[in-house]
């Protein structure tokens, strides 16, 4: 079987995903063909230097719907000739594009790939799509589904996890993030977003808030205790699946759940032959993926499964793995994940996480693949082993290593 090869990783700074952000009056398409055109630039991809463009972005309407890769696509300087995919994998859109273009590598269908997402979550609002197992009661009723703050409460419930360890974690990603961005981690992998003009809109993480200190976070009211007690009640539901629990502990808020924010990430995939044909060098090797599924109330334990399946499956040790990329959807999600293998935190987000930076849906399993290969490259470590929890109950993983 063909081995698959990162050799690029892009992505634009995220901006607020509100009105007032910076990247509010960029389109999806827009903002996709600037990482595009980006790694074009980059690897000087000429006439149809890749098999496809597969793009995830999870709320699919509007300007984000209709095959939006192929829009992108013909929005950026790539040539016409290269097709386009949209996928939606929900969180995980992004890596999986990422997997899946490395699968179809490995596979032999086509030897290079441009895969990533993106999300524009002030224009195009996160449900605005619907969801059949929230809105159609027969399914929602018999998955017993509640909205995916309660599922990171009903984590911290059952695995009893504090407030406090939550927000301890909230200010650490707070403090990587400043960190890594004054220490110029991101400068290899991340462009500035500029308007047609060719002025610059965004060059950085805008969503990231230095001042954060457990004082501050201490003060916000739980996120999703009204709609889990009182108004519609969404306790109940998950108790009824989880009875030996007398109450859920909300502990989860703005300031240790991920960010609303827009931003995109593309990665380029080849086989070895592309890269010699086109004279660039490979930086790491996707060594193995995953997905799975899992409970849909509890919802957000994928990452746990997920890694285990994919060590399972690569014959890959716990042990050989030096660096790890958790998204952080909500704390517990990666406090979890810390108990459930026994790793070290030092060496998970080491350049803050989706708490300080925010969580574009669609890009963010991209934006953590390159942001993971980097750190090793940076550190001269070998393997790395990035994972996101995903909506209705799903895991996905990815493992690189370094060549």
């Amino acid at each position: 079987m063909t081995d698959a090869y990162i050799y690029d990783t892009v992505r634009t700074p995220r901006g607020k995903g509100r009105a007032d952000g910076s990247l509010h009056e960029v389109t999806s398409v827009r903002l996709s063909a600037q990482v595009l055109d980006a790694l074009k630039e980059r690897n000087n991809l000429e006439g149809h230097a890749v098999e496809d463009v597969i793009w995830g972005n999870v709320t699919q309407v509007m300007e984000q719907g209709a095959c939006l890769a192929r829009s992108a696509v013909l929005a950026s300087g790539l040539d016409e000739s290269i097709p386009g995919l949209a996928i939606n994998r929900f969180c995980a859109s992004g890596m999986e594009a990422v997997n899946l273009a490395a699968n179809q590598v490995k596979g032999g269908a086509g030897d290079a790939y441009i895969a990533g997402g993106v999300e524009m979550m002030s224009r195009v609002p996160m449900g605005s799509d619907g969801a059949a197992i929230a809105a159609d009661p027969s399914l929602a009723m018999e998955t017993y589904f509640v909205p995916q703050g309660i599922s990171a409460d009903l984590i911290a419930t059952k695995y009893g996890f504090s407030r406090d360890q939550a927000d301890a974690l909230a200010v650490e990603s707070q403090k990587r993030a400043k960190a890594a961005w004054d220490a110029g981690h991101f400068d290899k992998s991340v462009i500035t977003v500029r308007d047609i003009n060719g002025l610059e809109i965004l060059s950085y993480d805008e969503f990231i808030r230095p001042g954060t200190d457990m004082q501050t976070l201490g003060a916000l009211k739980a996120s999703f205790k009204d709609m889990g007690e009182i108004m519609p009640g969404f306790d109940k539901v998950a108790l009824l699946k989880y009875p030996q629990f007398e109450r859920i502990n909300h502990i989860h808020h703005a300031g240790n759940s991920s960010g609303i924010v827009d931003g995109a990430a593309g990665v380029l995939i080849g086989s070895k032959e592309f890269g010699e044909r086109m004279g660039i060098k490979p930086r790491a090797r996707i060594r193995a993926t995953a997905k799975i599924g899992t409970d849909p109330t509890i919802m957000l334990t994928g990452p746990v499964p997920a890694t285990q399946k994919i060590l399972k499956d690569s014959g890959i040790a716990i042990s050989d793995i030096d660096l790890f990329e958790v998204n952080e959807a909500f704390a517990a999600v990666v406090l979890l994940f810390q108990q459930a293998f026994d790793v070290d935190p030092a060496r998970v987000n080491v350049n803050g996480g989706s708490i300080a930076m925010g969580h574009p849906l669609g890009a963010t399993g991209a934006i953590i693949i390159g942001t993971l290969l980097d750190e090793l490259e940076r550190q001269d470590k070998e393997m790395g082993l990035a994972t996101l929890c995903i909506a209705s109950g799903m895991g996905a993983a990815t493992i690189i290593e370094r060549v």
